[in-house]
């Protein structure tokens, strides 16, 4: 055995086992560490209207307890006033289910001829086994949806204490970042902080802008129908629904459905078709071309980096993808070197007045052509004439 060989072997072992243990804890912090890139993110949010106050003179820690105090604030009070609302027409729904019930199948009874009564479903639902084997797993599960509960709530949290801590000493933590670079990468350091600041905020608005729009439209629709809570309902959609990736469409979309058929069953069928119409598009009209408005991106650049994000991380991809990739072609854009276009019409999406592709084609079929005899004769008589005159 060669002398170096147990060297190699001990030393390609070490570097086997550093990987599965780096492998292994890259695994059990992933949580963490997609709880900090979104805390970053809030962080940069926010970091405007802290800066803001923090210029006239208040302290940056109070300032940006403060911001977070007002988002809470007002998400406590939308979210209480959603509840009530949401509890009242539950009870509602609740003490007129009956008549719901004798409804429909007094309407089943008319169009398919049946003779069903509303005990006998009643009776046949509450002994089905699916119900009984439904209620028996929600049982089991109980402590499973609690820690579920729990791990979100520590979760949101974390979140919250890192964003506090990102926004309120913004200014020591770039300093500490730029202490340990040379001169020169600090200012590009510097640079792209401004910059995924600027997009961010950028970002936000659009959400904020497609939140109004989808909730004004909602509203249209409920107040047509005569949906109780129209305003209040139409604030929940849109906010739900462009604040809450992946998921916010459904949950936008089922509190609306839910209260329109506390007026008409028909009505919350009206208002599924609606939610889905809307949903589409925004997806590929509206969200496009309103971020590539107030974020500066392509888009088809700001719909496949919410492809890619959701493919790659989830809700938290889909969530931060757009900014990400704004601040990073922005970041990009200073470094790629530009050259000027010459002036060519078919740069401009024109062609030349040249001879087109189809001329062209049918010169090349006339020349492969044979001649006529009358054309060759006549050919001839020209070179005939011409010889005798020569």
């Amino acid at each position: 055995m060669p002398p170096w060989l147990p060297r190699a072997m001990v030393l390609a072992l070490a570097l086997v086992a550093c990987f599965q243990l780096a492998t292994w804890g890259f695994h059990q912090l992933i949580t963490l560490l997609l709880n900090v890139l979104i805390a970053f993110f809030l962080a940069l949010a926010v970091e405007p209207a802290v800066d803001w106050m923090a210029a006239r003179g208040m302290r940056r820690g109070l300032a940006t307890g403060l911001v977070f105090l007002s988002i809470l604030v007002a998400a406590a009070g939308f979210f209480a006033l959603l509840g009530s609302m949401l509890a009242g027409q539950i009870t509602t729904m609740v003490e007129e289910f009956p008549q719901y019930l004798d409804s429909l199948i007094s309407w089943i009874n008319n169009t398919l001829h049946t003779h069903l009564s509303r005990v006998e479903v009643q009776n046949n639902l509450l002994k089905s086994d699916w119900l009984q084997k439904y209620v028996q797993d929600s049982a089991n599960n109980v402590l499973a949806v609690s820690a579920t509960v729990l791990g979100s709530l520590f979760n949101l949290l974390t979140v919250a204490l890192f964003s506090f801590y990102f926004a309120a000493d913004g200014p020591r933590l770039r300093r500490a970042l730029c202490s340990v670079l040379p001169p020169h990468r600090q200012t590009e350091v510097l640079r792209a902080w401004e910059i995924a600041v600027a997009k961010t905020g950028g970002y936000l608005y659009s959400r904020g802008l497609m939140a109004l729009i989808s909730g004004v439209a909602h509203y249209v629709l409920l107040e047509v129908l005569g949906v109780p809570y129209a305003p209040a309902l139409g604030m929940w959609v849109g906010l739900v629904s462009q604040f809450i990736p992946t998921i916010g469409t459904y949950l936008a979309g089922a509190l609306p459905i839910l209260l329109a058929f506390t007026v008409n069953p028909w009505y919350a069928l009206w208002v599924f078709g609606f939610v889905v119409t809307y949903q589409q598009f925004e997806n590929y009209l509206l969200q496009p071309r309103i971020t590539a408005k107030t974020v500066d991106i392509h888009p088809a650049v700001a719909f496949g980096s919410v492809v890619a994000g959701t493919a790659l991380m989830g809700a938290v991809g889909a969530l931060i993808a757009i900014p990400a990739t704004a601040t990073l072609q922005a970041f990009l854009g200073a470094y790629v070197k530009r050259y000027e276009v010459t002036d060519d019409l078919r740069v401009r999406g024109r062609r030349g007045r040249g001879v087109s592709a189809l001329a062209r084609v049918r010169r090349t079929l006339r020349a492969d052509q044979p001649s006529s005899p009358l054309e060759d004769q006549g050919a001839e008589g020209v070179q005939g004439e011409g010889q005798g005159a020569r």
